[in-house]
């Protein structure tokens, strides 16, 4: 697979990172560069990384993965969602519960969710035999620099938006889940 074709895939698989990456940047619009970039290599790594374990696991689970992917993104997409959103009526306009999506278990939710569709990729990138480690860095790095991207994009309007950042935050969050969910079910 040449390097276009791969940027393509790359671009495609990090739209979902772009979305959470806005939502992040809306809600922790007081972000410094360095936690952005921090929250950036997550995404990178979680999306490089389940590239790399779908090749390795290809057919063993690929079918049990393929009917259960879009339930799992759904499910962890949603609660984070919800929780941004219940948090964001509850403070109605004080600061400070941003902080729990900086925990590691959000992150970690977080990166899982805009993953998965990378772990389905790795299997077809293992039936074609492509390069996985060529692949991964490519991916890897344009997840990064979307992210980055959308961190700041959200940065500047959080600030803007005022109080209400975690509303849209968690309908950003609850969207991409949805979206993950008919998009696996419409094509099923």
């Amino acid at each position: 697979m040449d390097f276009i074709t791969i940027l393509a895939v790359a671009l495609g698989l990090s739209f979902d990172t772009f979305a959470v990456s806005l939502s992040f940047g809306v809600v922790r619009n007081g972000i410094v560069f360095r936690d952005a970039c921090g929250f950036g290599l997550l995404m990178a790594v979680f999306q490089a990384g389940f590239l790399v374990a779908g090749f390795f696991l290809g057919s063993l689970v690929s079918s049990f993965m393929q009917a259960a992917d879009h339930w799992v993104a759904l499910v962890l997409l949603a609660i984070l969602g919800i929780r941004m959103f219940i948090s964001g009526l509850k403070n109605d306009g004080a600061k400070g519960s941003a902080a729990d999506y900086n925990s590691p278990m959000a992150l970690v939710s977080m990166g899982v969710g805009t993953s998965i569709d990378a772990f389905a990729v790795g299997i077809s990138f293992a039936l074609l035999s492509i390069a996985i480690w060529y692949s991964a860095l490519i991916i890897g790095v344009v997840t990064f620099l979307a992210s980055m991207t959308a961190i700041r994009i959200g940065k500047s309007a959080g600030a803007r938006l005022g109080s209400r950042v975690e509303i849209i935050g968690g309908l950003i969050l609850v969207a991409i889940g949805i979206k993950i969910f008919l998009e696996h079910t419409l094509a099923a």
